[in-house]
């Protein structure tokens, strides 16, 4: 997880988002996590295959072209292992 700092708070915030933490039943950190994930998660969200999928329909590609697509990206792809990190 990661972990954010918010700084310079007014102090009038603070004890609003307090209050609301309190009111909510939460810890004012809690709080937070809730009014990010809600301003920043839509309530619909919209899942990267369903997207995908309907962006394919709507293109008027066929099976074949997928299947063409990916063999070139097979043949594109790089067949070289990794090579290992050297730390010093």
């Amino acid at each position: 997880m990661a972990v954010l700092t918010v700084r310079n708070l007014s102090n009038e915030v603070h004890r609003a988002l307090r209050m609301r933490a309190a009111k909510n039943n939460r810890s004012a950190e809690s709080e937070v996590r809730e009014i990010l994930a809600s301003a920043v998660i839509p309530e619909q969200r919209i899942l990267m295959g369903t997207a995908m999928a309907a962006m394919a329909r709507g293109s008027g590609l066929t099976n074949d072209d997928v299947v063409a697509f990916e063999k070139a990206i097979e043949e594109a792809r790089d067949k070289m292992p990794a090579e290992p990190v050297a730390l010093k």
